[in-house]
C-alpha cells in the first residue's frame, strides 16, 4: 500500500520540483547579472527552502541538529556522508550563513535548470572525476577560494553515494588537499541519516514518509593536528559512529 500510495505522491512532487527549478532559474540570472553575488546568493537560498518544501509532498520530514555557535569569520570544511541528492538541500539551506559550495561532477553543469547555473556561477567547482590532472588543480584553487572568502565547502568523501545507508571508506585525496589549501579552516563533520530511503524503490516512484536527519558534530580546528591523517580519521569516525541504517 505504501509503494503504491508513492506513485501518485512522486509525480506531484516531481511537477512541483520542476516548477521550482524553471522558476527560480530566471530569478538567479536576473540576481546575478543585475545585482551580483549577494543578491544570486538570496536566490539560491530560497531555491533551497522550496526544494525541502517540495519533499514535504512526499511525506518528509527534516530534523537538522546543530547545536554549535560555528563562527562565519573563517572558512570551513563541511564532511558528510553521502545518501542521495536529497543531502544538498538542507545543507544549503540550514548553513546558509555560511555560504557553502559544492565540488561537484562537470556533468551537473549543463542541462539542469536553476542546479546547473548555480554550479556554474555561485562559487562551487566542477571536476572530471576520470582526469585528476583536472581535478586535483580545480580541488586546490577551491581551497585557496574558500580560505580567502571565508566561506564554507562541502564535501562527500565517500565518492559515491550510499544506497543502503551503510557508509563507505573516506576516499581522502580530495579531503587533504582542502585541508592543505585552507589551513584556517574548520572542520564540521555532519552525519545525515534516512536521506537514502528517498531512493529505496529506485528513481520512481520515490520512497514516501521519510524523516531526514543531519546532525551537526563539533568542529574541528585543522591548527591543532599536527597528524592531518588523524584529523581525516576523527572526522570519519565521528560521521561513521552517528550513522543508523
Amino acid at each position: 500500500m505504501r509503494k503504491i500510495l508513492a506513485y501518485p505522491l512522486t509525480v506531484l512532487y516531481l511537477i512541483c520540483f520542476g516548477i521550482t527549478l524553471i522558476v527560480f532559474h530566471p530569478i538567479q540570472w536576473i540576481c546575478f547579472n543585475v545585482f551580483g553575488y549577494k543578491a544570486h546568493k538570496i536566490s539560491v537560498d530560497w531555491l533551497q527552502f522550496f526544494l525541502i518544501r517540495c519533499l514535504n509532498v512526499l511525506g518528509t520530514r527534516f530534523t537538522f541538529t546543530n547545536p554549535h555557535d560555528i563562527p562565519t569569520d573563517q572558512p570551513l570544511i563541511i564532511v558528510a556522508n553521502h545518501q542521495s541528492m536529497y543531502d544538498i538541500s538542507p545543507i544549503m539551506w540550514y548553513m546558509r550563513k555560511h555560504h557553502p559550495k559544492f565540488i561537484a561532477k562537470k556533468e551537473l553543469g549543463k542541462g539542469i535548470p536553476s542546479v546547473s547555473y548555480n554550479l556554474r556561477h555561485g562559487g562551487s567547482v566542477l571536476i572530471d572525476r576520470k582526469n585528476p590532472r583536472q581535478a586535483l588543480p580545480a580541488i586546490m584553487k577551491f581551497g585557496e577560494y574558500i580560505e580567502s572568502t571565508k566561506r564554507a565547502a562541502v564535501i562527500f568523501p565517500e565518492g559515491t553515494r550510499s544506497k543502503t545507508g551503510v557508509p563507505k571508506p573516506f576516499q581522502t585525496k580530495g579531503l587533504e588537499v582542502m585541508i592543505k589549501k585552507a589551513p584556517s579552516a574548520l572542520v564540521v563533520p555532519i552525519s545525515i541519516n534516512n536521506s537514502w530511503k528517498m531512493l529505496r524503490y529506485g528513481k520512481f516512484p520515490m520512497g514516501i514518509g521519510n524523516h531526514l536527519k543531519f546532525t551537526v558534530h563539533r568542529p574541528l580546528k585543522i591548527a591543532t593536528f599536527v597528524d592531518k591523517e588523524e584529523l581525516i580519521r576523527t572526522v570519519e569516525q565521528t560521521i561513521s559512529s552517528n550513522i543508523h541504517p
